[in-house]
């Protein structure tokens, strides 16, 4: 068969399994309501300069706590209304968006990377390395996440970037001790042993031979990991201990809000709308894309 045949059959082979991928993804209608929203998400967090109406940081001394446009007392130039030093709720919501998709981002990348490289090293060599391993992320996961977060938060120092930083490590044993179990799975397969006999080394192996047959869970993981990164990066906002004022993150917002949460409702009720819709879409998708890359489920 010559070179170009061979590429026309692996382009055709991609296209079936997008297509097959792309059939079950869709067979959960939630999971595509989530991936719909989900890049609604993303559209106004790439474009937040040009949709929002003010700059998140600018105060209107003259409209201080003025409430929706549709409540008695609200202006038309501040849809959702604004906060307690006169910035607009809706223009820091859409900022917000960067915030938490950068968050998502920057949280799953780090624990995935670093989930992933321990698990391979102990799925693959076992023994005392596996043994080794296991028991700190089993003493990782032996502490209630958020206040494990906090804790590092605490040594670190309060602010986004040290936020994230305790997130990743949290999450991390979740990568590790899954990608170790489909490793350990992959070892008995035949087409690894027909690799190392041979001549393949241990990098290529777990790299190229393994690494790729284990990344169906990993995505599914990655997905829910960003929902939870988001919701326990405001958590630790809302604390006091992630993203510091007057950056525009939602749970920021809603730390700055909480003595105002009787008499002014949309400065609480907003960015909590914000949190609840966000992360409910990554989880649908996150549901989704496990019918879709789950062999079991497909053949059900």
């Amino acid at each position: 068969m010559s070179e170009t045949a061979v590429k026309l059959s692996d382009a055709a082979i991609r296209r079936r399994m997008l297509a097959d991928f792309w059939f079950y993804f869709s067979q959960n209608r939630g999971a595509v309501l989530g991936l719909f929203v989900f890049l609604f998400i993303v559209f106004i967090a790439v474009f937040a300069p040009l949709i929002a109406p003010h700059s998140p940081i600018e105060q209107y001394r003259d409209a201080l706590l003025v409430p929706p446009v549709w409540q008695e007392g609200g202006k038309a130039g501040f849809l959702l209304g604004t906060d307690p030093v006169g910035r607009d709720i809706l223009s820091r919501l859409i900022y917000g968006a960067q915030y938490s998709l950068f968050i998502g981002i920057v949280v799953v990348s780090i624990s995935l990377v670093g989930g992933v490289l321990v698990g391979l090293l102990a799925g693959f060599f076992g023994g005392w390395v596996d043994s080794v391993i296991m028991r700190v992320m089993d003493v990782i996961l032996a502490v209630p996440s958020l206040l494990l977060a906090l804790v590092l938060v605490a040594i670190l120092g309060p602010g986004l970037t040290n936020a994230m930083i305790s997130i990743a490590i949290v999450y991390q044993p979740h990568f590790a001790r899954l990608a170790r179990a489909a490793v350990m799975g992959e070892l008995r397969r035949d087409y690894v042993s027909a690799a190392r006999v041979a001549g393949a080394g241990d990098l290529r192996l777990m790299f190229r031979t393994i690494l790729p047959n284990c990344l169906a869970p990993l995505i599914v993981q990655a997905t829910l990991s960003f929902s939870s990164a988001v919701l326990d990066s405001a958590a630790l906002g809302f604390l006091n201990m992630g993203a510091q004022p007057p950056t525009p993150e939602w749970g920021t917002m809603l730390a700055e809000a909480r003595e105002f949460i009787l008499r002014a409702w949309w400065v609480v009720t907003f960015p909590g709308l914000a949190i609840l819709i966000s992360v409910l879409a990554i989880n649908l998708m996150g549901d989704g894309l496990r019918d879709a890359l789950d062999p079991k489920l497909k053949r059900s």
